[in-house]
C-alpha cells in the first residue's frame, strides 16, 4: 500500500500567491509520478513540457472538513486530483475514481480533461483508509 499526503502549498498562480493542496505518494509529488506517464501524449502534441504540468487545488470545499478526498460528492469523471498552473482546476485537469472501502481508499479509472494520455499504466493506488483520512483531516484550516 502506498502512503499519501495531502500537502498545504505555497503556489503562484497569475494572480499571486495562493494556498493549494497537493497530494504526495510516499513522498513523491502526484505530478512527477504523471510526468512519465503523460510524457508520450505530451510529444505527440509538440509540447513535452505539459506533461506533468499540474497545480495543488485551491478553493473552498478541499479542505477538512470537506469530504471531497473521499469522493464526495461524487463527480461523473471522478475527483479531480489536480488542477492547472492557472488556478481554475477545470482547465487542465487530472481525475481518479475514489473508492472508500472499510479498510482501504483506490484511486483508479485515471482520466485527464485535454490530453490525450494513456493511463494504464499508472496502476490503481491503494491506500490505508484511516492513514488516507488522517491525511485528509491535515489539510484542515
Amino acid at each position: 500500500m502506498e502512503t499519501i499526503e495531502f500537502r498545504v502549498l505555497e503556489e503562484q498562480f497569475p494572480t499571486g500567491l495562493h494556498s493549494s493542496i497537493a497530494p504526495f505518494l510516499s513522498g513523491v509529488p502526484l505530478a512527477a509520478l504523471l510526468r512519465k506517464v503523460e510524457l508520450p501524449a505530451a510529444r505527440r502534441r509538440g509540447d513535452p513540457s505539459l506533461a506533468g504540468w499540474y497545480a495543488g487545488l485551491t478553493g473552498t470545499g478541499i479542505r477538512w472538513p470537506s469530504r471531497y478526498y473521499l469522493g464526495e460528492p461524487a463527480a461523473g469523471s471522478g475527483t479531480v486530483l489536480l488542477g492547472c498552473t492557472c488556478g481554475e482546476a477545470g482547465c487542465w485537469p487530472f481525475s481518479a475514481v475514489v473508492r472508500v472501502e472499510d479498510d482501504t481508499v483506490t484511486w483508479s479509472d485515471y482520466r485527464h480533461g485535454f490530453l490525450d494520455a494513456d493511463y494504464r499504466e499508472l496502476r490503481p493506488f491503494t491506500f490505508d483508509r484511516r492513514q488516507y483520512e488522517d491525511a485528509v483531516r491535515a489539510t484542515a484550516d
